[in-house]
């Protein structure tokens, strides 16, 4: 007997990849290429990404927690001595 999953009359479609994002869309977003993505994922330098195949995919709430681990303050003004 195969188990099959059924949804309830009314009840919306399951969307697996609802709150992932590929590669190129990821890439469109933080405006650098597809490329610049891989590059950051073989340096382990990215946000966290999971492949199904060849695509790869991204977890919108890993890549804010990785967005949020880059955010830098800025450093408090210091005086500049000028010549005397």
């Amino acid at each position: 007997m195969s188990e099959t999953m059924t949804i309830e009359a009314g009840a919306e479609p399951l969307h697996l990849l609802a709150d992932w994002i590929s590669r190129e869309q990821l890439a469109r977003e933080l405006s650098v290429t597809p490329d610049t993505l891989g590059r950051w994922d073989a340096r382990r330098e990215g946000p966290p990404c999971t492949r199904i195949g060849r695509k790869v995919f991204y977890r919108r709430s890993s890549v804010e927690q990785w967005l949020l681990s880059r955010e830098q303050g800025r450093p408090a003004a210091t005086q500049r001595r000028g010549r005397r």
